[in-house]
């Protein structure tokens, strides 16, 4: 019976050099066969594997890529920090961000628990700051990077065996949500409210189980966004509004994380329906 090998990534024999025909043009075929891309498995032939036809391949790899290695890690919950990329150290808000990281990998990840961990998009600002708090404690966290034309570099807090780079956002955008119990949103722009309304829209539609929404800043938030116009104008329902809590600085984010859970004991497993 002939064995596959799977997962065997142990170091194989070279295999034995072909014969080189006598002949010169068939040695000059023979050479060629070799070094062209049809020789190479398929796992191998990254042209291969970039082709359109497989688009669906490459999603599900990446997918299971970073699945498998959060499961290897033991990451069983997260909680999924955003912000401005454009903060710097020494602003406010960064260092309310680097103090929730302090704070919940301080209370979740005691004991070897991974319970919780600090998980961001990898970048800098409010990324690099929650990053960085849990770094501060010696505790994991998970930065999930982006293939960008301006390449976005992960920043130095992350652990190195949790930092990823994925090229579509709707597979990265999973990975930050499959295992989030909470999201916490510093100000920020454009990508900051990307994710933010996109976890809304998934809760209020009923996609994705409900989490805690913490916004930090209220005033910031709330001359950003009008959300009273939209519960009047009929874009939303009243109700919806309860799907945010506010805080105003890490300590309160946290709180607020701790409320919710304790009146919602019920609400854990699998996040994204």
């Amino acid at each position: 019976m002939s064995s596959t090998n799977d997962g065997d990534n142990s170091p194989r024999p070279l295999p034995p050099s072909p014969p080189v025909p006598d002949d010169p043009a068939a040695k000059a075929n023979l050479e060629a066969s070799l070094a062209s891309p049809t020789y190479l498995t398929a796992q191998e032939d990254v042209s291969f594997l970039a082709r359109r036809e497989l688009r669906g391949v490459r999603l599900m790899l990446e997918l299971e890529k970073a699945d498998m290695q959060m499961d290897k890690e033991g990451i069983r919950t997260t909680v999924v920090v955003f912000g401005g990329a454009r903060l710097k150290e020494g602003d406010r808000w960064y260092a309310e961000a680097r103090e929730f990281g302090r704070i919940v990998s301080t209370t979740c990840q005691a004991n070897g628990m991974c319970d919780f961990v600090i998980t961001t998009g990898g970048g800098p600002g409010a990324m690099e700051a929650a990053n960085r708090g849990a770094w501060d404690m010696g505790a994991k966290s998970v930065g999930f990077n982006i293939q960008l034309p301006h390449e976005q570099w992960p920043n130095a807090y992350i652990t190195p065996s949790l930092c990823f780079r994925f090229h579509y956002f709707g597979i990265r955008k999973m990975h930050l949500l499959m295992r989030a119990r909470a999201l916490v949103a510093f100000p920020g722009g454009y990508g900051t409210l990307d994710e933010l309304f996109e976890t809304l829209t998934l809760v209020q539609t009923g996609k994705m189980k409900r989490v805690p929404i913490v916004l930090v800043g209220r005033a910031y938030w709330e001359k950003l966004i009008n959300w009273q116009m939209l519960v009047e104008e009929g874009g939303i329902a009243p109700e919806d509004l309860d799907l945010i809590s506010w805080a105003e600085g890490g300590a309160e984010a946290w709180a607020a994380i701790v409320d919710f859970y304790g009146k919602h004991p019920a609400l854990s497993g699998p996040v994204l329906r």
